[in-house]
This record gives C-alpha cells, structure tokens and sequence, in this order.
C-alpha cells in the first residue's frame, strides 16, 4: 500500500501536500490547494466530501466527462498484460499502429502521417522542428535558412522552449529571453474592440494585409511555419471572421509556408467536429493535438501531418530526428483508442452540435449583467468577457483585475461548488468548457452561480 492510498486523514493529506508537492503555474507562498479526489460525470468532488461542477474540463481536456474510468481502466489494465511498454524509435507495436490509423481516418484531407508524443506542449515542439526540417528534406538547403515562424498575438501554445516561443502570452515569456529565434506575433482575431463601424468583410482585410506584411518584412524564404488555434484559447474563445482561414491558406501557399493548426484544445469533438480543421475548412499541413486524444485519461499528444510533408522523409537518406521516450506508449495508445471507442458509441460530435445553441442561449442569459460585455465561442468552448462600462466597452485596469479575479470572483466561484477560469492573460474573461457530455441541467447550474458571483462583482466594485 503507497502512502498515499494509507493516508486517509484529510489533515495528513494538506501537511503532506504543503511539504513534498509543488504546484504548476501557482504561487506556493502560503497556498493550501484545493485536495480532488473522486470524479463522476460533470462533477468532481474534493477530500472533504465537496461537490464541484466542472466546467472546466480538467484544462479543457476531460472531453468525456470522469465517468468512464472502469471501461478505460479495463483496456490499459489489458494492454498492460500483454505488453506494459516498448518505443516508437524505429520498433512499432499494435496499439501505436492502430491509434495512428485511427487517428488519420477522423483527421481532414491528407492528414495520413501520426508522430506521438507526450502532450500539448511536446506536439507544438515538434511541429515546429519538423516545418524546419521539412524544407532541409526537401529543398537540400542548410540549417538556419528557412526557420522562423509566425503565431498571434496572447495565444498559448504551450511552454516547452519552442512553445513557449511560439507562445503570445508576454508574462509567460519574459522569465526564460532570450527564447528560440525567431517568432513574430500578429493581431488575433478578436473583435470586440476593433471600431464598431468596421465590417467583418474590413477586419478580414486588415488581419489577412498584416499577416502579408509580417511575411514580407521577416523575408518569406526565411520561414517555415504559420502556427495558429482554429479558436484562440488565451484572451476568451476568438473565432475567425468569414474568409479568415481562406486567406491565410492562401499566403501560406504564396509564400511557401506550413500551416499547422493547434487542435490540443479543440481536437475530439470541442467544437462538434473530431477536428476543428474540419469545421472550417483550415486545410492545414500540420496538426498537434493531445487533451482530447485520450480525454486526459492518459499523457499522449500527436502530431498528425499530411502526405506532402511526410513525402521528403520516405527517403532512405533522410529522417526526422526527433523521438519522445513515451511517444506512442502502449498503454497511453490504448487508452486514446478506448476513449475514441466510446465518443463514437456515446455520439459525443452529434451530442456537442445538437446542445451548442442551447449551450450558447443558456450561457447569454448572463448579457443580462452590466458587468458582461460579450460573450463569445462555439461548440463547447465559451468565454464572456468582462467589462467596466458596457457602452463604451472599457476594460479593467490591471489592479482592477487583480481585486475582481483573482481576489474576489476565482474563490468566489470556487466556494459555490463551480470550476471554471476566470483569466486576463488578454482582456478580463471566464471561460466555460465542460465536459462534452454535460447537458442543459449542467448548462443552467453552470449559468446560475456565474450570474449570482458576477452580479456580486459588480456590486462589489460599485
């Protein structure tokens, strides 16, 4: 028996935890951290016998819900028997087979090419890596040439050192400069501070003419990946206007760029559709994907790449030198296969896409609020923005900030039993992404100590 399952005491739990345990992203001068310990459903429930509501998803990853660990658990239980653990470096096994083949039938277009990875951060690192490496395969130039490349402006990507440059998130960033050269970062694509007179047709143009110009000033023969989210996660759930993607496919045909797409958030059915590539129409050459993969039941990411960029590799003198000890993990790989298993039979895409507009009405109740400026997002996947004054759509200072999130409205929200995030990485937001298998009693629970917590805030600051 370890010592954790032998330490029953929910005291002996908190000393161990406050002596031995150190936390990711957390300020642990004086910080007691919330103690999780079963999870059903929607719900999670803490060592005291507490009852959350999760929307969250875990970090937007938890895509079935906490429900199915016996099925799950029973397929790595399995795997583990037959074979607990071999590598991906140059030896396959059947589970990495299987999930890859599995993998590129929902991806879009040619995606056909799987490398597996540990997580989010890993595929945006090797996705990176492999763009460089792709226009030495193919063209035969030398290291150095065609490396750089271009993300949005408070978009995260993840924080290994390649991520963590391809990151947006200015305070995430500055501790570790100087980073991997060179990224440059254009506007994303949110509009609620763009002119009020400005049409979607004009913000397109201005976004898609920008883009062109950063191309044109970093020199284009010197870049080789665009890396984008189909929905920008920091900043509060940004979708493209109508032409967007179109536009950016376009210059990164021009201009002999790849495009990769970061589907670690909306891969496996955030936004109803096994991929978000697919909904509109990106056309990528490159995916990373990870949360969703296994619905967090297992640390495995991918990058899924079309035919075009795996046909300079086929060669027998080149090779992509790049490998993760626990890419394609046996048991990792058998668990992703088991979760996708269950999201065909629970028709998890149909169950997103048939309750977003429900999702979306329920959740705009809280427009209501004068503290509620917009609300945004799609699928499964929202945020509302929160703001001074509605009319002229001020935002918060970051004093102000500091006193409404993370001193009032974080453990406010907590103590009412709800998870969700409440963020200024961009503008003040709280983002809402459950589990894809809540409905509309979880909708409505989710949306009523939201607008008790936020009207609250507001007369609080007031």
């Amino acid at each position: 028996m370890s010592i954790t399952q032998s330490a029953t005491s929910a005291d002996e739990l908190r000393r161990m935890a406050g002596e031995h345990l150190w936390l990711h992203f957390t300020n642990m001068g004086g910080h007691q951290p919330p103690i999780i310990a079963r999870g059903d459903g929607c719900y999670l429930e803490d060592i005291d016998g507490k009852r959350y509501l999760d929307a969250l998803a875990g970090l937007f990853s938890v895509n079935l819900g906490y429900g199915f660990g016996e099925e799950i658990g029973q397929a790595a239980l399995e795997q583990m028997r037959e074979l607990p653990f071999y590598t991906n470096w140059t030896y396959a096994h059947p589970r990495a087979i299987e999930l890859a083949t599995e993998v590129a039938s929902l991806a879009p277009g040619d995606l056909n090419r799987v490398f597996f990875v540990s997580g989010g951060s890993e595929a945006v690192e090797s996705a990176w890596k492999l763009a460089r490496q792709y226009f030495i395969a193919r063209d035969g130039i030398d290291p150095g040439q065609k490396y750089k490349a271009i993300a949005r402006d408070i978009a995260y990507h993840g924080t290994t050192f390649g991520a963590l440059s391809l990151n947006g998130v200015e305070p995430l960033r500055e501790p570790f400069k100087p980073l991997v050269p060179e990224v440059r970062h254009v506007s994303n694509t949110n509009r609620y501070h763009r002119p009020p007179e400005e049409t979607e047709a004009e913000f397109t143009a201005f976004l898609l003419e920008e883009l062109e110009r950063t191309i044109l000033e970093m020199g284009p023969e010197t870049i080789c990946l665009v890396h984008m989210e189909p929905i920008q996660n920091a900043g509060g759930s940004f979708v493209a206007p109508e032409g967007y993607w179109r536009g950016v496919r376009g210059l990164c045909d021009k201009y002999d760029i790849l495009l990769s797409a970061d589907e670690v958030i909306t891969g496996f059915g955030r936004v109803g559709h096994w991929f978000a590539s697919e909904r509109y129409d990106i056309r990528p050459d490159i995916v990373t994907c990870a949360k969703g993969l296994s619905s967090s039941y297992a640390a495995i990411g991918a990058v899924v790449a079309t035919d075009r960029v795996m046909e300079p590799f086929l060669s027998a003198s080149s090779m992509y030198t790049h490998g993760i000890t626990f890419g394609g993990h046996p048991v990792m790989s058998a668990i992703a296969l088991k979760n996708i298993e269950i999201m065909k039979r629970e028709r998890i895409m149909e169950h997103v896409l048939g309750n977003e507009d429900a999702f979306s009405r329920t959740l705009g109740q809280l427009l209501d609020l004068p503290i509620v400026g917009d609300l945004r997002g799609t699928g499964y996947f929202y945020a509302i923005e929160l703001v001074k004054d509605k009319e002229t759509r001020e935002t918060f200072s970051d004093e102000e900030c500091e006193t409404l999130l993370r001193g009032f409205l974080s453990p406010r929200l907590f103590e009412r039993g709800l998870i969700c995030r409440a963020d200024d990485r961009g503008d003040p937001v709280v983002q809402i992404s459950p589990p894809l298998v809540a409905t509309q009693s979880e909708f409505d629970e989710m949306t009523g100590i939201l607008g008790d917590a936020l009207a609250e805030a507001w007369e609080q600051l007031h």
